[in-house]
């Protein structure tokens, strides 16, 4: 259970840079960002793995990391249009 755990927060966390990385304007790399895409796989990992049981890391690490993706696109804010010249 511990090293499963550690491999989605750390799942959480590339998700979490990533997201920063492909969308700088929209998802600043803020300690926010940083906590909440560990959080999110740790969340959605957890309830993975009480409703597909222990030892099924094909079916909880990718509903781990589309939970951490959902959870970070809320943060996400809105492009502001650019103001014209």
């Amino acid at each position: 259970m511990l090293w499963e755990a550690l491999a989605f927060a750390v799942l959480g966390l590339a998700a979490a840079l990533a997201a920063t990385g492909l969308l700088p304007a929209r998802l600043p790399r803020t300690p926010l960002v940083l906590a909440t895409g560990p959080v999110a796989a740790l969340t959605g990992g957890l309830v993975a793995r009480t409703i597909f049981g222990a030892g099924r890391p094909e079916m909880t690490i990718p509903v781990a990391l589309v939970v951490a993706a959902a959870l970070l696109s809320l943060l996400a804010r809105p492009d502001r249009p650019t103001p014209a010249a």
